[in-house]
């Protein structure tokens, strides 16, 4: 499958476009002679939006998935090296107004710039190229090496890889760039609902890492039967697993990992 016919297939299946698909389905037929029809189908594309919304179905597919592999925890063995992989920066947002803009994965950059200055010797390796076709300009890997030059970390410890634009290649042309020596000490940063498609996308390219997960995205287990109190953040944190789940299922099938939900 193409890159491009990729990113339309995770389009088309993020639940809170599926819904309102459906809903705009309804209306439409409601404007012709199936109004009966467009009725019920818009009926119950309103009735499942509002449970996507609202109950804690979104919570039930992120936990399993951000809890999976546990906070890293220091054994006093120093890393050789950090990959930071791409997904806090919006590139086209930085090219617009001159200045890192960082999303709501910004933890990952901030943990770059924490885990440099615990490990002074550490490498640090930023995986991202430009996933944006209309802004082809710039990349998350080089707006990075720029956001962590302006807070402190030296420029000869930061290592680019900019031509990834998804998980199957930040593992590969990493792997790549930086050449894992035998015994050596790599820490993987991602969000943690991201870690274990990255833990076997980097597995199956024989490039060891040890999970470092940040980006939380719940306190943990007890928020699994919590609801929402707003429809667009229970929306957008389904859209979030869904998206997570449909990519660990499409790349088991395309043999880019050799497991189907990844384990420490």
């Amino acid at each position: 499958m193409s890159y491009l016919a990729t990113r339309l297939f995770g389009f088309l299946v993020t639940p809170s476009n599926l819904v309102a698909t459906i809903c705009l389905l309804g209306l439409l037929l409601t404007l012709v002679r199936w109004r009966k029809a467009g009725a019920r189908i818009s009926a119950a594309g309103i009735a499942l939006l509002l449970v996507c919304g609202f109950s804690p179905l979104g919570n039930w597919l992120l936990l399993p998935l951000s809890e999976r592999f546990p906070a890293w925890h220091d054994d006093g063995r120093a890393p050789d090296g950090i990959v930071v992989l791409g997904g806090a920066i919006s590139p086209d947002l930085t090219a617009e107004r001159g200045t890192a803009e960082l999303n709501a994965s910004a933890e990952r950059m901030t943990a770059a710039a924490e885990l440099a200055r615990r490990f002074p010797n550490a490498k640090i390796v930023l995986s991202g190229g430009n996933a944006n076709v209309f802004h082809p300009l710039s990349t998350e890997a080089e707006v990075g090496r720029v956001l962590l030059e302006n807070l402190g970390v030296a420029a000869d410890r930061i290592v680019r890889e900019d031509r990834s634009r998804n998980t199957y290649e930040n593992a590969i042309f990493t792997r790549d760039v930086v050449k894992p020596k035998p015994g050596e000490r790599w820490l993987l940063v991602t969000s943690a609902y991201h870690m274990p498609r990255a833990m076997g996308v980097f597995r199956a390219a024989n490039f060891p890492v040890e999970a470092y997960p940040i980006d939380w995205r719940t306190s943990g287990w007890k928020e699994a039967g919590r609801p929402f109190l707003k429809l667009s953040a229970g929306l957008a944190r389904l859209d979030t697993a869904a998206h997570e789940w449909v990519g660990l299922i499409g790349y088991r099938l395309a043999g880019r990992t050799d497991e189907w939900f990844p384990a420490p």
